[in-house]
């Protein structure tokens, strides 16, 4: 597949620089809302349903990566952090 677009090849030095120079010009909330204009376009385009179907896929590539058990960590490492968010503070 041929690369027509203009620029530095995505990857390289001279691409990070132009990414962190837009960065300083526009600020990090310009990136939020660039994402979340995408992704309302994608949520138009393909349907909310869309969203589901990718997230089902991505459960079970990381549960045959990672195994069932690593649901079951983060599970207790999230439950853990709630617990300590909840303690009254002295």
């Amino acid at each position: 597949m041929a690369n027509n677009k203009r620029g530095p090849e995505r990857g390289s030095q001279k691409a990070k620089h132009g990414g962190q120079a837009v960065r300083e010009k526009y600020g990090p909330e310009f990136y939020s809302k660039i994402g979340k204009k995408g992704g309302e376009a994608v949520k138009e385009k393909r349907g909310p349903q869309f969203y589901a179907e990718i997230g089902k896929k991505g459960g079970e590539t990381t549960k045959r990566q990672q195994g069932s058990e690593f649901y079951s960590k983060i599970g207790k490492k999230g439950g853990e952090r709630g617990r300590a968010a909840a303690e009254p503070k002295e």
